[in-house]
């Protein structure tokens, strides 16, 4: 029998997608559509294991039952796809859908509790009257049961396949949504590049303060080489924070411990009352972003900014520079995504910026190539900030030059991604693309890490021929003379010039 293919996932569910377009927005069906992903695989999961069961044990309901219970998910027949299928044609269809993810929940409380909360089959509002409602449903259901798309654990192609299928999904969702895409998810390509800088290790705690879909926390944990590592993560949006547990699961990290909160204002990673501290952090947050939570910020509970100067409040980028600081641990290693201004913007940032720098933490400044993320189009770099640096100097790196070039967004090769990686790595010097600059230096430049100021990347323009020039112009002047008088010749002998 032939095995389920990631391809064949990506083509039945992406077909799934047409059943919403011109309903509603990409950023809104994602939800519908990767939420009957996840209950598509819990439902097969659930059936493979009980049909092995019954071949071991019979009729013995309860020797069967006793061995569900230990599975890492459970499932009665109310739950399972099959029973949604059964029931499209009903007139409370979506009242039916909503209820099997509540009884989901409910009977695997430790792991999916308010996994399903911000998704509502019932909704008027986005799903239309009950009519409209009921058919967008049922073409939902009937696109799942695609006979290719087995997801049972023994038909897959491999391990990962559901979960990259996740990736790939979000990631096509990402770019259909414009500029919320940039809300829920970072390009493979820069969660790559940041999840190989910061080198995470076997038993890592690895930490993401605004982890969106996951996919960063997941290229992090793909890094270590083994199932010896731990994810953390916090997300604001309830409906992403749904995203990344199911994330989490489709690619077997069962233990990932992801919180929903608003990580400024309310940071649920601690210890002791404190905030918790990691061996890796990696972040995207949100550019630049307007009312952060300047106002709890002076008085926070967990003193994260006591130390340094108070962000503005307009803009958040030093708050989540400062909170991830906070929580890496003795010898910890973070990497954080910003829009440039960070690097020279003035005032309270400059004070933090210049802090940062004198207490020898930060480690590397690379510049990215434009138009890269969803929804905007400026140019971003990555800051690498280390705990307990032997070195005393920082790697600036222009990587801004080398990508490669897409219709509506542009993109980082595996072979630009290689070259910033071995020269950040031997922390090398090239002409026109890195730099390593002293401390003494950076200060010189009243701590601005402006990447120009240490990398030159100055092209001389060629030199101008001016006597070849003048000739070529009166050549061309001369032949255009030519032409001009040919053209009235022709329209004289027409009639048509006097």
């Amino acid at each position: 029998m032939q095995k389920t293919t990631q391809e064949t996932i990506n083509n039945v569910v992406w077909k799934a997608c047409d059943t919403f377009r011109g309903t509603m927005d990409g950023s809104d069906y994602k939800d519908y559509v990767l939420t009957m992903l996840f209950v598509k695989y819990l439902s097969d999961f659930y059936k493979e294991k009980l049909g092995q069961l019954r071949a071991e044990y019979g009729d013995k309901r309860e020797r069967i039952e006793a061995k569900l219970k230990k599975e890492k998910f459970k499932l009665d027949e109310s739950c399972t796809f099959e029973y949604l299928l059964a029931h499209k044609e009903a007139a409370n269809l979506g009242e039916i859908m909503n209820k099997t993810l509540e009884k989901i929940e409910e009977d695997n409380k430790d792991k999916l509790e308010g996994i399903f909360r911000s998704i509502d089959f019932n909704n008027k509002n986005k799903l239309g009257d009950t009519k409209e409602r009921n058919a967008i449903l049922q073409n939902l259901l009937e696109d799942f049961s695609d006979s290719r798309l087995d997801l049972r654990p023994s038909m897959l192609e491999g391990n990962d396949i559901i979960g990259d299928a996740y990736e790939y999904l979000i990631a096509h969702f990402a770019s259909d949504a414009g500029k919320k895409g940039g809300e829920f998810y970072t390009p493979s390509e820069v969660s790559t590049l940041l999840a190989k800088l910061v080198e995470p290790k076997e038993g890592d705690m690895i930490y993401d303060p605004t982890c969106g879909s996951g996919s960063l926390l997941i290229k992090a944990s793909k890094e270590v080489g083994s199932k010896n590592f731990r994810l953390y993560g916090q997300e604001k949006n309830g409906q992403t924070h749904a995203l990344c547990k199911m994330n989490m699961f489709l690619h077997e990290i069962n233990d990932a411990v992801i919180e929903w909160g608003d990580t400024i204002r309310n940071p649920l990673h601690l210890q002791d009352n404190l905030i918790k501290t990691f061996d890796v952090v990696v972040a995207n947050p949100p550019f630049s972003l307007d009312k952060w939570g300047a106002d709890f910020a002076g008085n926070d509970p967990f003193m994260r900014f006591g130390s340094y100067a108070l962000p503005p409040k307009s803009k958040g980028d030093y708050a989540f520079v400062v909170h991830m600081i906070k929580s890496l641990g003795n010898n910890g290693k973070m990497g954080v995504v910003l829009p440039h201004g960070v690097l020279f913007r003035g005032s309270s940032e400059g004070k933090i910026r210049q802090k940062l720098i004198e207490e020898n933490l930060l480690d590397a400044v690379i510049g990215l190539p434009a138009n890269l993320f969803y929804g905007t189009s400026i140019p971003a770099c990555i800051l690498v900030f280390k705990k307990n640096r032997a070195n005393e100097d920082v790697l600036f790196i222009d990587a801004s030059k080398e990508f490669e070039k897409g219709k509506n967004q542009n993109s980082l090769t595996e072979q630009n991604i290689e070259k910033i990686i071995t020269v950040y790595k031997n922390r090398s010097e090239i002409e026109k693309y890195s730099h390593l600059a002293s401390l003494s230096e950076i200060k010189e430049n009243d701590y601005n890490l402006n990447i120009p100021r240490y990398v030159d990347t100055f092209e001389e323009e060629e030199l101008v021929d001016i006597e070849a020039t003048k000739a070529e112009i009166s050549r061309l002047e001369a032949e255009l003379k030519s032409v001009q008088n040919k053209m009235s010749e022709y329209l004289a002998e027409l009639g048509l010039w006097k």
